[in-house]
Order: structure tokens, then sequence, then C-alpha cells
């Protein structure tokens, strides 16, 4: 009996992963499964924040598919629900209110966890990895294990307002002593109104970061003893990922706002199992694929909505979107308009409509898509994003 395990972390950059050639030790549980993983080295997000991502990683389908809409389209068909119908267990444990009840994610699940009754602070406005990993294991403790299981698990401490443990940032900057109330004025002052005029601040933020991926990396590593525990690594796949990522400046910003720049939608993609051996794909996928990579692991059927292509075969080149709002900061504006990239080889073009701009970036002479060279780039791509933007959306 196979069990299929989603573990996605908020906010996780690709770059801050050590398994990418990361110098900086942030993730040694993490880099400590290499050798049993199947590991994407090109591996992209559908959008920069949850609400563009997340539809393609429950739902393989892009965020603006049937236009900007608050909550989830009904016709968007969640993994959850094609795997009940096959008799699978569903469960879900996450503290993300853009994945909650209220936005339909609750769809499919025989057991969804999503705290919105609990209650949190400013300083930590969701449930903690700790947290998390206490439903997870009260949650196998009682599982029958009768029926395969699906369990999604997500943790949100990288997300900001980046409140970190002193433990935690010792190791990144053993000089910086920064109270908690500091961390969080750093957050209220800098990032919030994303002022970018004070480079040690912007730098003193990514160490709180930082200092928050490694705090991660320990729950995960916590939440594999559970497994552990519980018998589930012997027979179980687990899928690991980041939602999206953070900007420290690199492109004027911070948090992550409507862009398609690399430290927003470069992110982590493993594939876990016990018994594989390490492999590296190099071909570029896009977080869209899960829900069909689970279908074929699990041998079901994907639903017809779906748009993404199974990761077991990625021999295929193929071009990879991502669709937003081209919105800053938390609350999107009546005249926002949306942002989309198509990337494309190494080739990555970006159309943002609020002011009918063009970007273009060679991912590999390029990596911090600095150097705009949309002059170069043939006419046939630019139409091939255009006509994505333009896809007349499904009845």
């Amino acid at each position: 009996m196979k069990n299929l395990i989603l573990i996605t972390i908020d906010t996780l950059r690709r770059d801050m992963v050590g398994i990418y050639d990361n110098k900086s030790s942030l993730t040694p549980h993490l880099d400590s499964l290499k050798e049993h993983c199947i590991v994407f080295n090109n591996s992209f997000a559908t959008g920069p924040y949850t609400q563009a991502s997340f539809q393609g990683i429950l739902t393989s389908e892009y965020y603006l598919e049937y236009g900007k809409e608050k909550k989830l389209n009904s016709k968007k068909i969640l993994i959850s629900e094609v795997l009940k119908e096959k008799d699978i267990y569903t469960a879900a444990f996450h503290s993300n209110a853009y994945l909650s009840y209220y936005f339909g994610y609750n769809r499919g699940w025989d057991t969804f966890y999503d705290s919105m009754a609990d209650e949190v602070t400013d300083m930590y406005p969701f449930i903690r990895g700790e947290g998390i990993n206490s439903k997870v294991e009260e949650f196998l403790s009682n599982f029958s294990f009768k029926k395969p299981l699906f369990l999604w698990v997500h943790y949100m401490d990288v997300h900001e307002p980046y409140i970190a443990e002193e433990d935690y940032l010792s190791k990144i900057d053993p000089n910086l002593k920064l109270s908690k109330d500091e961390m969080f004025s750093l957050f209220k002052n800098t990032l919030h109104p994303r002022d970018v005029s004070d480079a040690n601040k912007i730098n003193t933020l990514k160490k709180l970061y930082m200092a928050k991926v490694k705090e991660t990396d320990v729950y995960i590593k916590k939440l594999f003893s559970i497994f552990s525990s519980h018998g589930l690594l012997d027979n179980s796949t687990i899928i690991i990922n980041s939602d999206h990522g953070d900007e420290f400046s690199e492109h004027g910003g911070l948090s992550h706002d409507g862009k398609m720049y690399n430290e927003l939608v470069s992110v982590p993609l493993l594939i876990y199992e016990k018994s594989n051996r390490s492999k590296v794909v190099e071909t570029p996928v896009s977080l869209i694929d899960i829900p069909p990579t689970i279908c074929d692991m699990l041998d079901i059927n994907p639903s017809p909505s779906f748009r993404g292509f199974s990761l077991l075969s990625t021999s295929q080149e193929r071009t990879i979107f991502g669709e937003a709002m081209g919105k800053i900061g938390h609350k999107e504006k009546d005249t926002d308009k949306p942002i989309h990239y198509l990337l494309k080889d190494s080739l990555k073009v970006i159309y943002n409509q609020n002011d009918s701009s063009w970007q273009a970036y060679d991912q590999i002479k390029d990596t911090k898509e600095e150097e705009n060279i949309i002059s170069k780039v043939p006419n046939k791509l630019k139409n091939k994003l255009n006509n994505f933007l333009n896809r007349k959306r499904k009845e």
C-alpha cells in the first residue's frame, strides 16, 4: 500500500536550500535527503505569491483561468477531490488563511486543519511548525492505515514577519542581537511599506529570514522522525517544494509582490523515496505538474482539467507559464492588472499589463536577471505569451 505525502514550505527561496549548491548549510536535513531524491534543478512556480502559486500546486490550473476571483473557482478540481473519489484517505494540516475553508480549499479532504479557529498573534500570525507537527503526530497516532494516505503538510514559518529565535539567529550572525520587538519593528517600518532605502536594514531582514529557514528545516526533520515512527518512510513517496520565494531588493522591492523574477518564482522541488537513487533533472518543470505526478504515482487518471504533466516523464521540452496580479503590497488596487511570464529553454519573457512593458532575460548568462534583452527575443515567443494571456477561458 503506497502513500503520498506533500510537504510545502511557504516563501522558501530555491537558493536557500543547500541541495542547490548553497554553501551556508541552512537546510541540513533537506540536504541529507539528496541521495534518495529526484532533484529538479529548474522548477518554477505558477505565480509569485500564495494565491497565484497554490492553484497550480493543488489544482494544476493557473490563477486567472476564469479571471480574477476571490475564492477558488468550483470548476477547478483539487487533487484531494480526485484522490478521495478513489478511496484514498486525504488529510491536510496548514495555517495559511488564503488556503482555508473560506477560500474553498477544504474540498475533498477527509481531515482538514487550517487553524482558522485558533488564536494567533501579530508576531506569529500563523500556527508555528511545532504546532503543525503536533497535529500531524496526533492524526497519525489515530489513523488506521486501512486505506492509502495522501497527506499534505504546509509550514508558514519562513514567511514574514521573520521573528527569529536567538538560537537560530546566532548561527546566521552571532553578532546580531535583536529583541523580538526590534524584529517586528523592522517588519512594520521597513518590509511592510517596502522601504528599500537602507541596505543595512534589508541585510538584517535577510538574516532574520535565513534564521527562519534554518528553524523550518528542524521542523521538517522532526516531521520525518514522526513519519519514521509510524512506518511511513518505508512505503511513501514524499514531494517537497515551496510555493514561491521572497525578495530582498534584488529588483527594488521586498516580500513577494506581483513580479516574475527568479527570487520569487524559482523554487525548490524534490521527490523523496527511501528506495530512490539520487537523480538530477535539468529540464524546466512547473509546480502545476504536481497533481498529475501524484496521480501517476498512484496509478490514477488525472482530472481532465489538469494543465500540467507528470514529473516522472520530464524528457519532453516544454514551455513554462505563470500569471498573477501585478500588485504591490497585500491590498490589491482596483486598477491592478495581470502580469505573466513564459520560460522556454533558457529564456524568460515577462509581460506586465500595468505598464504594457516587456522584459526578457537569459537564465544562463544573466542569473540575476539584470539585462533586459527583449529586443533580441523572437516575436514567436512574445506571440506565444500573448496567446497564453489571451486564452479563451473554459466554460
